[in-house]
C-alpha cells in the first residue's frame, strides 16, 4: 500500500540533496514559471472572448467552467501518457495525496477567482505574491531549523518585485483583498505539501489524482452556483478564441507544469521553490509586452530587477554553501 501520507510538514534537509539533482530541479522549475507566465495570456484571451457570457452568467461561473475544462484535459492527457498514473487510480495512498494537494490548490484558485471580482489585477498580483512570505513563515513554524538570512532576504526581494512589477498596488482592505490573502496562504501550503507528499509517494500518480480532484471540485462548484447544467454552457469551451487557449492551459499550464513541479520541487527547499515561482509575473509581463497587452513602465524594471536579484542571491549563496 506504501508509506502513509502524514499531515504535518517536516524540516527540509538541503544537505542531503545531490547537487546534480538540485540543478536539474532549478532548471525544471524555471521552465515551469516561463509556461505559467503564458497562462495569464491564454486565460485573458479566453475571458475576453467570453465577455458577453460573463456579463450574462457571472464571472465565477465562467472561470469555474474554464478551470474544470483545463483540469479535465490535464487528467485525460496524464491518464493516457503514463501507466504509473493509471495504476495510481487503484491505490488509496495516491488518492490521499491527490486529495490533499488538489483540495489545497482548488481553494487557492477559488479564493483568487472570487477576489478578482472586487479588486484590480495589480492588487491581486501583489497579494498573491505574499505566498512567498507565507511559505517562509509556515516553514519556520513547522521546522526545527530556521531559514538562513540570505533566504529570507530573497523572500523580501521577490515579494517586493512580484508585487510592484505592474506598479504600486492601491490597497483598500475589503472582502476581495482578504480572499486573495487567503489564496496566497493556500498557494504557500501547496508548495510545502507538494515537497512532502512527492517525497513519500510516486509523483506521477499523485499528479493524476490531484488533477481529478481539482476537476471534480470545479465541476461541483460550477453546479453549486447554478452553472454547468446545459450542453450549451459546456459548448462555450469549443468556441474560437477559447478552445485553443483552454487546450494550452490544460496541456501546458496544468499537465506539463504540475508534472514537472511534482517531479522536481522535492529536491529544493520549499522557500527556494517559492522564490523561483515568483518569476512567473516577469514572464507574463514579457509576453504581455511582446503582444501589446501591456505598456512599458519603469516599474517593470524595478519589480523585475528585484525578482531576478532575489533569485540570483539565493542561488549563489546556496551553491557556495554546497561547496563548503
Amino acid at each position: 500500500m506504501g508509506e502513509q501520507v502524514s499531515i504535518a510538514p517536516t524540516a527540509f534537509d538541503a544537505k542531503a540533496l545531490p547537487p546534480s539533482e538540485r540543478r536539474k530541479a532549478l532548471l525544471a522549475l524555471l521552465v515551469v514559471t516561463s509556461v505559467w507566465g503564458a497562462t495569464f495570456i491564454w486565460m485573458k484571451q479566453a475571458l475576453n472572448t467570453l465577455e458577453p457570457e460573463i456579463q450574462s452568467q457571472g464571472r465565477f461561473q465562467i472561470i469555474a467552467l474554464l478551470v474544470a475544462a483545463r483540469f479535465i484535459i490535464a487528467a485525460i492527457v496524464m491518464f493516457l501518457s503514463f501507466s504509473k498514473a493509471r495504476a495510481a487510480l487503484r491505490e488509496s495512498e495516491q488518492w490521499k495525496g491527490g486529495l490533499l494537494l488538489g483540495s489545497i490548490m482548488l481553494v487557492g484558485f477559488v479564493t483568487q477567482m472570487i477576489g478578482l471580482d472586487d479588486i484590480s489585477p495589480s492588487v491581486s498580483a501583489f497579494l498573491t505574491s505574499l505566498y512567498v512570505v507565507f511559505t517562509a513563515l509556515i516553514t519556520i513554524l513547522f521546522s526545527k531549523s530556521k531559514p538562513t538570512k540570505i533566504l529570507l532576504f530573497g523572500v523580501l526581494l521577490t515579494t517586493f518585485g512580484a508585487g510592484f512589477i505592474q506598479g504600486p498596488p492601491h490597497l483598500t482592505w475589503g472582502v476581495g483583498e482578504i480572499l486573495t490573502v487567503v489564496c496566497a496562504v493556500f498557494f504557500a501550503l501547496h508548495i510545502i505539501y507538494t515537497q512532502k507528499v512527492t517525497q513519500q509517494i510516486d509523483p506521477i500518480g499523485v499528479t493524476l489524482t490531484s488533477f481529478v480532484v481539482i476537476a471534480a471540485g470545479s465541476v461541483l462548484l460550477l453546479f453549486a452556483f447554478g452553472g454547468g447544467r446545459t450542453a450549451e454552457q459546456w459548448g462555450l469551451i469549443f468556441q474560437d478564441g477559447v478552445f485553443l487557449q483552454v487546450l494550452c492551459l490544460g496541456v501546458g499550464g496544468s499537465f506539463f507544469c504540475l508534472l514537472l513541479l511534482n517531479l522536481y520541487q522535492r529536491y529544493l527547499n520549499p522557500i527556494q521553490a517559492a522564490i523561483i515561482y515568483a518569476l512567473e509575473p516577469v514572464w507574463a509581463t514579457i509576453y504581455g509586452l511582446s503582444l501589446g497587452l501591456d505598456q512599458w513602465t519603469g516599474w517593470i524594471l524595478v519589480g523585475g530587477g528585484a525578482l531576478f536579484m532575489g533569485n540570483i542571491i539565493v542561488e549563489l549563496f546556496t551553491a557556495a554553501h554546497e561547496e563548503e
